[in-house]
């Protein structure tokens, strides 16, 4: 049975306080919600929470529901930050609502096609899937933001998603392109990372915008 995109919001929500946020249980004014919620008591019915005073315990049947939401979440911010560039609240905006789309295997088609990244652009981690566990078994691995890399780490460059002109023609002019080599040195203060035998050095923003397939 389909969840309705407030009951998947609610699982989400219990996820972050719970799982990511080492919490046992969520207020019910935190979720917004109050204990005669219908899509709350949905999911009493599915018995994938327990609601206890004013406290809400996400229980075992509901966690892999609850982690597969956040999934959808991230993988939505990652293809509507990263592909169709739209950042900042109206790119949060877009990825709320696109995330209840990505049901029967299409957040596999998306993941596939951002080649399984691990992170979204916030820097929180994407729950794997099965296609990345089989991609990951045969040696394949995600792809993520410069930002995300540690110094001394290395990679293919993967894309860039900056749609900015002036932008692309200052990365092509380091060789900073798709199929290149990049490793990074330094992520502070700048981003310094060599291209071949070049050394380059970039701020955060223009470093967002360089996706590396890890090696």
């Amino acid at each position: 049975m389909k969840l309705t995109a407030k009951a998947e919001d609610l699982l989400e929500a219990l996820w972050l306080a719970t799982v990511e946020g080492g919490d046992n249980s969520a207020h019910l004014e935190t979720l917004g919600v109050g204990p005669d919620d219908e899509d709350l008591g949905e999911l009493v019915r599915l018995a994938y929470i327990e609601i206890k005073g004013e406290r809400v315990y996400l229980r075992p049947e509901g966690r892999p529901e609850a982690q597969m939401t956040v999934r959808r979440h991230r993988l939505a911010e990652r293809l509507v930050m990263d592909i169709f560039d739209l950042k900042g609240e109206k790119g949060d905006a877009r990825a709320c609502e696109f995330e209840h789309l990505l049901h029967q295997g299409v957040d596999t088609k998306i993941c596939t096609l951002l080649n399984h990244p691990t992170t979204c652009p916030h820097g929180k981690p994407i729950p794997p899937g099965k296609c990345c566990e089989a991609a990951r078994a045969a040696g394949e691995v995600g792809v993520v933001a410069l930002t995300e890399l540690k110094a001394g780490e290395q990679g293919e460059i993967a894309y860039l998603s900056t749609v900015d002109a002036k932008k692309m023609q200052k990365l092509m002019s380091m060789g900073v392109l798709p199929g290149n080599t990049l490793s990074l040195s330094r992520s502070y203060p700048s981003y310094i990372f060599k291209v071949g035998n070049s050394e380059f050095a970039v701020d955060e923003e223009l470093a967002r915008e360089i996706f590396i397939r890890k090696g």
